[in-house]
């Protein structure tokens, strides 16, 4: 069943046993991680319970798919609930999931994080919406009064005080990635040390200003073929600790977008309108270059660009070449392609 954030919040207060396995899935890296923790609390206080929580690559699982059965039938040495957490899940588990469920009197919580690749329309999100004994968290970037209520809480539980100036300063530098502001709210609150309090200028000194140079500037700036601006933003993200992966699924995104987008186009609406129903409102300065990009770049095009980022993704996180080294090279083949269909 869809679970809303209402509904999320709820179960972390009161936890319906009846609910046998959790999806996470959407683009809010932050969020999943803060909800990943949260689900996993409600049955162990301590994540690394080594008898209440179990957590399994999808790497692993999927060559051996037994494995995964096995860890959720078994019983804890305890006695305890126990929890078993499967990162990077895909479409792949589907349907073996649906057997096990099916068939299981387990009790253990099945906590499903999902891959970058998922969206409302894959097989695993309509068993997770549509099956009574799963609920399915979908996290999206955060509209701007979950910023402030997220930041707000953050500071709370770290007991951090603040001037309105500076509130309102450290909101506005801040982007729509939950994981994003928690490094930099971090960042802060270490800066502040003892004091626990900060002010403007306190966050001028040490916040990132995604305002200034952020991830969603170095997408448009790609797609567009805008070399010098998109390099001098890679370096900027890389400098400031951005890590390459959050940048790769960044472009993931904004192919998702602009594939979005074409379907729009394709329904009947003109290029400058589709890019609307894609972007948020408060990227209007963007609309013409987004659309111009839809122009640019072919349906066929993004889905190689889409097997590229993936492809990058993986490569930052499983070979020896440098994370670094393989974003940039990335970078530079699409700034080439960009220009290329710009003649």
């Amino acid at each position: 069943m869809i679970y809303k954030q209402v509904q999320t919040e709820a179960y972390f207060k009161k936890p319906d046993n009846k609910i046998k396995a959790v999806l996470l899935y959407g683009q809010n890296e932050g969020l999943i991680a803060e909800y990943t923790k949260k689900f996993v609390q409600t049955v162990a206080k301590d994540l690394y319970d080594p008898f209440a929580v179990a957590y399994l690559d999808w790497d692993n699982v999927k060559s051996d798919f037994g494995a995964l059965a096995s860890e959720y039938n078994s019983q804890s040495l305890m006695g305890v609930r126990r929890v078993v957490v499967v990162k990077e899940a895909d479409n792949n588990l589907t349907k073996p999931l649906a057997e096990m469920l099916e068939k299981s009197k387990s009790d253990t919580l099945l906590l499903i994080v999902g891959s970058a690749s998922l969206n409302n329309k894959s097989s695993l999100v309509v068993l997770a919406n549509t099956n009574n004994d799963m609920a399915a968290v979908a996290c999206y970037e955060d509209r701007d009064e979950n910023i402030v209520s997220s930041v707000k809480a953050m500071l709370a539980e770290q007991e951090i005080t603040y001037t309105t100036e500076a509130f309102m300063m450290l909101c506005a530098r801040l982007s729509n990635d939950r994981m994003s502001n928690a490094n930099e709210i971090q960042k802060l609150i270490t800066f502040v040390g003892s004091k626990k309090h900060f002010e403007s200028d306190d966050v001028k000194a040490v916040v990132f200003d995604q305002a200034i140079s952020g991830i969603d500037d170095l997408c448009f700036y790609v797609f567009s073929g805008v070399k010098t601006r998109a390099l001098n933003s890679l370096k900027y993200l890389l400098n400031e600790g951005v890590e390459e992966v959050q940048i790769t699924r960044a472009l993931i995104r904004h192919v998702a977008k602009l594939l979005e987008a074409k379907g729009f186009t394709e329904s009947g609406l003109s290029a400058i309108e589709a890019i609307k129903k894609v972007l948020p409102k408060n990227m209007f300065y963007r609309y013409d270059m987004g659309a111009n990009q839809l122009g640019r770049w072919s349906r066929e095009r993004l889905f190689d660009v889409m097997e590229l980022l993936y492809k990058t993704e993986k490569d930052c996180k499983t070979t020896n070449m440098p994370a670094a080294e393989a974003l940039s090279y990335t970078v530079l083949t699409l700034l080439s392609a960009a220009a290329k269909l710009a003649r």
